[in-house]
């Protein structure tokens, strides 16, 4: 009987919201809990890039990178669709690796992208991790709390997965 450690396509959930701080070189440390949580991922390095959706950096354990480009690559490179929607997505792409002391470095262009400079927010969304400014981070946030009862009914809704009825 394997654990579910064992299986590669379990969730590596991330866990937490940090505010800290970008050096002038665009460099970050990342806070000890969440280095914590990705010392697995340390040495295999990770996939920065833009967010899709947010004026964000999404910040990729290699492992979960790896997941990702296994679906997207079950995509049709005859649909043009599908290629504009790849180079979409892959546009910027870095691999980024943490050093000993547990910093990485933002690319200028991405860091431009998100309008990181000074004060920023790393917030886990499950498998990866989000980096913010903090003002647009917060401004984010407000903007959706409005909407969330609503976005909440409308996502989570109809899932009940377990016996329980709470879902």
């Amino acid at each position: 009987m394997s654990s579910i450690h064992e299986n590669h396509n379990c969730l590596n959930t991330i866990v937490g919201t940090y505010e800290c701080k970008v050096d002038s070189k665009g460099r970050l440390m990342l806070p000890g809990p969440l280095k914590k949580q990705l010392a697995e991922s340390l040495e295999n390095g990770f996939v920065l890039k833009r967010s899709v959706f947010q004026q964000c950096l999404e910040l990729y354990p290699m492992q979960e990178w790896d997941l990702m480009m296994r679906k997207i690559n079950k995509l049709n490179r005859f649909v043009k669709k599908n290629n504009d929607f790849i180079r979409r997505f892959t546009a910027g792409v870095r691999v980024i690796e943490i050093d000993a002391t547990g910093r990485l470095l933002i690319p200028k262009d991405l860091a431009v992208f998100a309008s990181v400079s000074k004060d920023i927010v790393l917030s886990s969304a499950v498998n990866i991790i989000e980096i913010w400014d903090k003002d647009l981070y917060e401004k984010a946030i407000d903007d959706s709390v409005v909407d969330f009862a609503d976005l909440a009914e409308d996502v989570m809704g109809n899932i009940n997965d377990d016996d329980d009825g709470i879902s």
